[in-house]
Order: C-alpha cells, then structure tokens, then sequence
C-alpha cells in the first residue's frame, strides 16, 4: 500500500498544512466519485488527512521511461488502457486537468494506471462533459494533455501544453495553447493521433 498525504514541512504554516490538508480531501472525493474506475490506481481508503492506494511497484511513467526504451506494442498498449480510462473518468463527471506521465503509475505487469486527481475538478453527475467548461478546463484539454504523454512517451522528449502560456500571472482561465508553441508531429510515429 502507498499513502498519499499533505505536503508539510518543518516551516509549514498553519495556514499552508491546512490548504494541504483541503487539496486532499477534494481528491478523495474524486476517488469516491470514481470508485473501482478501470485504469485508476485503485484507493483501498483513508483517514482524514490521507489517501491509501494500492503500489504501483514500478513507480511512474517518466521515471521509468527514463531507463527503458518501451517497444512500440507496449506503447499502444499504454495509449489504448490511457485513452479507454480517461473515457471511463470522463463518464464519472470529472475533469481531470493534469494528465502527464508522471502522474501515471506502472503495476508489476506494466499495466498504466492514472493516479494524482489534486487539479481535477468534480462535476455535477450527468453533466454534459462535451460542453462543460471549468476555467478553461474541459475533457478536450485532457485530451491534449494525452496528447502531450502520447508525443513523450514515443519520442521519449517532454513537451509542453501550458495552458497559460503568454498570460497573465494572475489568470485564472486557461486557454489552449498556439500550435507555434507546440511540437511537430508530422514526422512521429502516431503524429495524427498526437
């Protein structure tokens, strides 16, 4: 078992801890929200201020892509387990809003599983998740975030999609990126799915 819990530190304040504690309890109403959702790492419970998750053994995507050249098989594998979990997510009313490759996790049989709802956002039920707009957050920046772990994990480069990019440093709604500030994928392999 893994335990998620608030970041703290020896010079937290009370304010901060608490903040902390909040962002961990809006995530555990996600994985309420999303019970035994395929493609989840699966949360086996939680205490106030934590939230208990079955081990990944192999830890994150981008860490292990950083020592393993995947096969193209197990690529589309990931991409299709990703892509049918995010549907399922999605189904659940939730936004997920981070989806990178570290927020991937690998069991023991490098099956991938989405971990890390802290930026995600929980919808009323049944909302139409084609329309639903949360600041700029939407299931279509999810998908370009995919999109985003897709392009790292075939060219094994990061890229990125700042959804505020050339914006204030105070905006609170996110936009979707300029194609200049984007990578080309005319000549990767799966570009036109990127």
């Amino acid at each position: 078992m893994a335990i998620k819990m608030p970041l703290r530190y020896r010079s937290s304040p009370d304010d901060d801890v608490e903040a902390n504690i909040e962002v961990i309890q809006r995530e555990q109403d996600i994985y309420r929200r999303l019970g035994q959702c395929g493609g989840v790492v699966p949360c086996t419970g939680f205490s106030p201020a934590t939230i208990h998750l079955a081990l990944m053994a192999n830890g994150d995507l981008r860490s292990y892509l950083k020592t393993h050249r995947p096969p193209r098989s197990l690529q589309l594998s990931w991409f299709q387990e990703m892509a049918r979990a995010l549907s399922r997510i999605h189904t659940h009313s939730v936004i997920v809003a981070d989806i990178a490759t570290r927020n991937f996790l690998l069991h023991t049989d490098l099956s991938v599983k989405f971990c890390d709802f802290t930026e995600s956002t929980i919808l009323a039920l049944h909302t139409d998740m084609e329309t639903v707009d949360d600041n700029g957050y939407s299931i279509h920046t999810d998908i370009g975030q995919l999109g985003v772990v897709i392009y790292e994990v075939v060219t094994g480069e990061q890229c990125g999609f700042d959804l505020f990019k050339d914006l204030p440093l105070d905006a609170t709604r996110a936009i979707w990126p300029r194609r200049e500030n984007l990578p080309r994928t005319a000549d990767v392999w799966l570009g036109p799915i990127i």
